[in-house]
């Protein structure tokens, strides 16, 4: 896997949303390698006047390298389909999605796929995840990747990390998606009926 990153930033209405946590994603991937020179991702980012975009931000180690902005569209997720990958790792947000897009392939009928590691929940192809038991939202504290969305709820104290495995999964009462373009999506659907 190459050394070409992303972030991917809401923006509406010529509005960029959460930048503070995506620039200390950036800057906690270039301490990795070592890189001390950070730039102000503000600084790459002209959004559109009207209207809801994703912003994709490329980067490397050397620096910004490509800023997009693609009009935003929910996916509506009414099915996820599980399925394990033991070996898959993603703790950066990495340009390459080649494993994650090969996973989602094999989604079937389902919207997407719920990636099963070594038994336990991590994420889907999209979003990081949580589940209501009736009292907490809990996410899975071995995600595959810590999200900046994850991040801003964990510090606001409305989720709770907890390990969560395949078989705890029909236990909850409702479950949630979390990324930096739904921010807290609910599925209306019954877990039950949601997971196959």
């Amino acid at each position: 896997m190459n050394n070409t990153f992303l972030e991917t930033i809401k923006v509406l209405e010529g509005e960029i949303f959460h930048l503070s946590y995506h620039q200390a994603r950036y800057e906690s991937v270039l301490k990795h390698f070592n890189v001390e020179a950070v730039q102000d991702l503000g600084d790459f980012i002209t959004p559109p006047e009207n209207g809801l975009y994703r912003c994709r931000l490329v980067y490397d180690t050397k620096g910004c390298t490509q800023t997009t902005y693609h009009p935003y569209q929910k996916r509506e997720i009414n099915a996820l389909k599980m399925l394990h990958d033991d070996t898959i790792e993603y703790a950066m947000k990495y340009a390459n999605r080649e494993r994650l897009d090969a996973l989602f392939a094999q989604r079937g009928d389902a919207d997407d796929v719920l990636i099963i590691k070594n038994g336990f929940v991590t994420d889907t192809t999209i979003a990081n995840i949580a589940f209501f038991d009736g009292k907490r939202w809990l996410t899975p504290a071995s995600p595959l990747l810590e999200g900046t969305t994850r991040q801003r709820f964990l510090d606001e104290a409305k989720i709770v990390e907890e390990e969560i495995r395949i078989q705890d999964v029909a236990r909850f009462k409702q479950v949630a998606l979390m990324n930096a373009m739904v921010d807290f999506a609910i599925i209306p659907k019954n877990p039950k009926e949601l997971f196959c």
